[in-house]
């Protein structure tokens, strides 16, 4: 099996949000250390095949692509890994949600090593489909012809649903439509249910997947098809590894429905109605979280051990997190916030913006400060030196920018720009964030300059 990133996926119908947008989102996380840039590809750009890095498979792809955002790593040494985006049509993608299958399931459909993985679905996938549910099938007839060599879940939304996709097995995959007034949180497990058969306006799947698994005796016909059963793993590293964060989703959104509900049960529902619609807020603060208010929080008052005991969702190890909004009343957006989210800040990046500024399209190994990236990550490294010290003053910027960018996104939606004065706004945006955290992080170095063993306090000169 190969390696896989973990990350955690949010995903809310527009009857579930305060605003009626529709938001899908996800943490990328991989490695501490590992750039991501933001680009924009123009209509036409992309060849006429993709040829993967990584496994060597050719795919042939239609002409001419799509305009559409990405977030792609800083080399493609091993990839593109694209990760998330937003087209010209609306579509948004972000993929993937790494999840595990069992061995009963690969036994019948093994992984492929010349497949398409995660470093590919976004690139193959989102330049050439207009809805999200062409994006589901696309990617799927994909999966069934040439495989895949690992488990994952695929989110997408357009103006009027949103999709969550899971591949369970080399060839296999399911997909289920989140339903207008319900939203679903995801960590590293497959997490579709029962799959209606006779429902095509809910369920796609592979058309061979019920043959395939009642052959194998996987299933047994006239029961339930629940694919997380019969695709999904239930061991004890799950308990401790995934379904925490699946609870702690369900306790901030829908806390009077939950109190049965433990961080290991391996029973945790899906899809889940939140007890009051949902903003954007609720979703930063979900891809944000670190189990606060409870035991578990890695920088709370718990003991060791429960300090320990879970993985959190925002992780020294994120690369970036992404929030898309679309079905909005002004153009869609990408939140991105580069690094670790809840040391970052959640930027926008409107749909049909030309340009994305030059420090988002920089930075690598080794570390540079001309890169969006690598401010935010400074930032967090020099605050968790001493977080009683440094951490207020992060808070009061990041509320204060988001206030600034909450005001001028609604101001924006007031008018009516064309690309190329849109994206200019937009660019504006971004570099005063920037330039914020690039001030901050200069705050921190000149306040930590004393903070050294070699230090000897008897004079203020000496």
């Amino acid at each position: 099996m190969n390696a896989l990133t973990a990350c955690t996926s949010i995903l809310i119908g527009k009857n579930a949000s305060a605003d009626h947008s529709i938001i899908i989102g996800r943490t990328e996380d991989a490695k501490p250390a590992w750039p991501k840039h933001y680009v924009v590809h123009p209509a036409g750009e992309l060849p006429t095949e993709f040829i993967s890095k990584e496994t060597g498979v050719t795919i042939p792809l239609p002409t001419p692509s799509f305009q559409y955002s990405a977030t792609p790593e800083w080399t493609d040494e091993f990839g593109l890994f694209e990760e998330a985006g937003l087209n010209e049509f609306d579509v948004a993608m972000s993929a993937t949600e790494s999840a595990y299958s069992n061995e009963a399931v690969l036994a019948m459909d093994p992984y492929s090593d010349h497949g398409i993985n995660e470093e590919a679905m976004v690139t193959i996938t989102l330049p050439f489909v207009k809805t999200a549910r062409e994006g589901v099938q696309r990617l799927g007839q994909l999966i069934a012809q040439y495989g895949t060599g690992e488990s994952n879940g695929v989110l997408f939304a357009d103006n009027d649903e949103a999709w969550y996709m899971e591949i369970g097995s080399g060839h296999l995959w399911v997909a289920q439509r989140i339903p207008d007034d319900a939203y679903a949180v995801v960590g590293n497990q497959l997490a579709i249910q029962t799959i209606k058969f006779d429902d095509p306006a809910n369920f796609m799947y592979h058309p061979e997947l019920l043959a395939k698994t009642t052959a194998a005796g996987l299933y047994q016909p006239g029961t339930p098809f629940n694919f997380r059963q019969i695709f999904g793993t239930r061991a004890d590293k799950d308990a401790h590894y995934s379904t925490p964060r699946v609870w702690y989703g369900h306790r901030m959104f829908s806390a009077s429905q939950v109190t049965e509900e433990t961080p290991e049960s391996q029973t945790l529902p899906f899809l889940m109605h939140p007890d009051q619609p949902l903003t954007l807020q609720d979703a930063r603060d979900f891809l944000t979280s670190h189990y606060q208010a409870t035991p578990f929080d890695p920088v709370g008052t718990g003991t060791e051990a429960q300090r320990h005991r879970y993985r959190p969702i925002t992780l020294a190890k994120t690369q970036e997190s992404h929030l898309i909004q679309t079905n909005r009343t002004g153009n869609n957006i990408l939140w991105l916030a580069m690094g670790v989210g809840v040391e970052s800040l959640f930027v926008p990046f409107f749909n049909g913006i030309t340009d994305t500024p030059p420090a988002y399209q920089r930075g690598g190994l080794p570390a540079s400060l001309d890169s969006a990236y690598w401010i935010y990550k400074l930032v967090g490294v020099l605050v968790e030196r001493d977080r009683t010290a440094y951490w207020p003053q992060l808070v009061q910027l990041q509320t204060e920018l988001n206030d600034y960018l909450a005001q001028s996104v609604a101001d924006l939606d007031r008018q009516n720009l064309t690309p190329v004065e849109l994206t200019q706004v937009n660019l504006d945006l971004a570099n005063t964030a920037l330039k914020h955290f690039e001030a901050l992080a200069m705050e921190l170095l000149v306040a930590q300059t004393d903070l050294s063993p070699f230090n000897y306090d008897t004079d203020a000169n000496l």
